[in-house]
């Protein structure tokens, strides 16, 4: 597989000599400065291709040209941003950039509650406290009827933080669950936003009586819509699964197993139309078996996110090191050396070593995290493509 990096542009701190000098191959990006909705011209598509070129790498995938909310709950201006997200995808196929990484996740993006969980030997990785959250929609958010989502072991550990958590707590929850981690990915809310919580709560308002049925009606609506520019310009689709990859907020997820990735499969029955192998979102699934799914999958996907979880029986969970947890990636990575080896890949999320702690790197995408399991996923490769020549 294509090694690759998501880097976010040209402010990015970890700068693309430095990629290319530890053996990254691709690059995974976006126009990030362009707000969601509108078009990417094919003058920015190509003055950023050109820049990443320059330095050696190539734009292997956009990650990610983002669905608009409106798109996704189907709001009346949805064929217009359509329209919008076609005229960038024709552009970016005329610039010969053709795997574009996208989500259908409704207001939140990835979810976590602790940013920066700390582990014994003093380094911190990405975490999922269910009580924490079950907190923050009851007592922050106050989203009405949020507690008969959870079960009465849930609601006591609730009132027990309710009692110890501080206005401090309170903020620093708020952060990592609608800010920090949505900034830089959707731009729904950005830093620095006055009331965060107040735009959050808008935002959520508009999926009133949006179920999985309905969410899964508008993604084929918007696939429906997209694929004739994604044949004309052989442009690769492939939906990032839902993370964490249940119900949140009341509201429906429909990419989290099997059957979820049948359905969208089947329902638009185009090559064009495909997964980004998340095997870290499906991990934190307990009822998912990752290296099962890569194997029935691989014909379909377009791109691989390599990382791994533990998960609790009590629903927590945390980023594991990328040669264990549950995401089995050596097995997974078996499978697409063999069933779809000229893929891109790259290693999502990373512990954050001490040593970097003061270097203002985006949650989860630390620089010497990301080295180090880069190193050991390149070293996976190697031994499993030793593997294959040794059978032929």
């Amino acid at each position: 597989m294509e090694k690759t990096w998501r880097w976010f542009g040209k402010n990015d701190k970890i700068k693309l000599q430095t990629l290319l000098q530890i053996g990254v191959e691709g690059i995974v990006s976006a126009l990030h400065d362009i707000p969601n909705g509108e078009i990417w011209s094919l003058e920015a598509v190509n003055d950023y291709k050109n820049y990443i070129e320059s330095h050696g790498l190539c734009w292997s995938v956009v990650e990610s040209l983002p669905v608009s909310e409106a798109i996704k709950y189907g709001g009346e201006d949805r064929d217009f941003l359509i329209e919008n997200y076609i005229k960038s995808l024709e552009n970016l196929g005329k610039a010969g950039i053709t795997t574009v990484c996208y989500n259908f996740m409704p207001v939140l993006d990835w979810a976590r509650t602790d940013l920066f969980h700390e582990w014994e030997d003093g380094s911190s990785s990405l975490y999922f406290n269910k009580a924490r959250f079950a907190y923050f929609e009851i007592h922050i958010l106050k989203r009405e009827g949020a507690e008969k989502d959870y079960s009465e072991e849930i609601l006591q550990k609730v009132e027990e933080l309710k009692n110890i958590l501080t206005e401090k707590d309170n903020h620093d929850l708020i952060d990592s669950v609608i800010v920090k981690t949505q900034g830089f990915v959707n731009g729904n809310i950005r830093e620095g936003e006055v009331n965060p919580v107040e735009k959050f709560n808008n935002l959520l308002a508009l999926y009133h009586g949006i179920d999985k049925n309905k969410l899964r009606e508008n993604l084929k609506y918007f696939l429906e819509k997209i694929m004739p520019v994604c044949e004309e310009w052989n442009i690769q689709m492939c939906i990032h699964p839902d993370d964490p990859p249940f119900a949140l907020l009341g509201l429906p997820r429909i990419v989290t197993n099997e059957e979820d990735i049948d359905w969208f499969l089947n329902a638009v029955d185009n090559l064009h139309n495909g997964l980004t192998f998340c095997a870290g979102s499906l991990s934190a699934n307990l009822q998912n078996d990752v290296p099962k799914l890569a194997q029935k999958f691989a014909h379909r996907t377009k791109f691989v996110h390599l990382r791994s979880t533990n998960v609790f029986e009590n629903g927590d969970f945390i980023e594991a090191h990328h040669l264990g947890g549950r995401g089995k990636l050596i097995d997974v990575i078996r499978v697409f050396e063999k069933e779809n080896p000229d893929l891109p890949m790259r290693i999502d999320h990373g512990r954050l070593l001490s040593v970097d702690t003061d270097k203002g790197y985006n949650p989860g995408y630390s620089f010497l995290g990301r080295m180090l399991a880069l190193g050991q996923i390149e070293g996976v490769m190697a031994a499993v493509q030793n593997e294959m020549n040794k059978k032929l």
